[in-house]
């Protein structure tokens, strides 16, 4: 039985959940709204009383055992998102390399030649509190991390002098260069 996927999922008292329609909705404070389709084969039940969410499959197969898991999970961070919110930071390493807002259009600048341009989708906002920082934040966190990727993804972080685009706690590993040796 899958460990994840036989826990209920605790829905707090300030989210309206609708099931229909093999699609999960989620409604939390503030008007964030998130839906999810998920698998024919999952069953998904709402407790109105017990305010808890139980995803259950109909057999022990491998498909049915990994989708267990996968569907609970999906629901919680749909319930995650829309109370708290996710959030991935970016540090932006090297001289002369730096990021700005644009009409809520990221703009880096990167040692190309020209500036890369990234739009967040819809439901995701992008911050820069200063030139070398990005912040991207929102409910889905599918499309939170999906963002982050694209503005890592810009200029990822090169090995021999650690410069670029990367995740704050991301630890970039240092190669060393070449050696010069005296020729005798």
């Amino acid at each position: 039985m899958s460990r994840i996927g036989k826990q209920p999922v605790a829905v707090p008292a300030n989210v309206k959940v609708r099931i229909e329609n093999g699609q999960v909705f989620v409604e939390g404070p503030g008007g964030k709204k998130l839906s999810q389709a998920y698998h024919r084969n999952m069953q998904v039940e709402y407790d109105d009383k017990a305010k808890v969410i139980r995803v259950t499959r109909p057999d022990d197969e491998r498909v049915n055992r990994s989708l267990h898991g996968l569907t609970r999970s999906l629901i919680q961070n749909m319930i995650t998102g829309v109370i708290k919110g996710y959030e991935k930071r970016l540090k932006i390493e090297g001289v002369g390399y730096q990021a700005r807002l644009d009409k809520g259009s990221v703009v880096l600048t990167v040692g190309y030649a020209n500036a890369i341009i990234r739009t967040p989708p819809e439901g995701v906002t992008a911050a820069v509190p200063d030139p070398t920082t990005v912040v991207v934040s929102g409910a889905d966190k599918q499309k939170v991390g999906q963002f982050a990727a694209e503005v890592r993804a810009a200029r990822k972080p090169e090995p021999y002098k650690g410069k670029g685009v990367r995740y704050e706690n991301e630890v970039v590993r240092r190669k060393e260069g070449k050696s010069f040796t005296s020729g005798g």
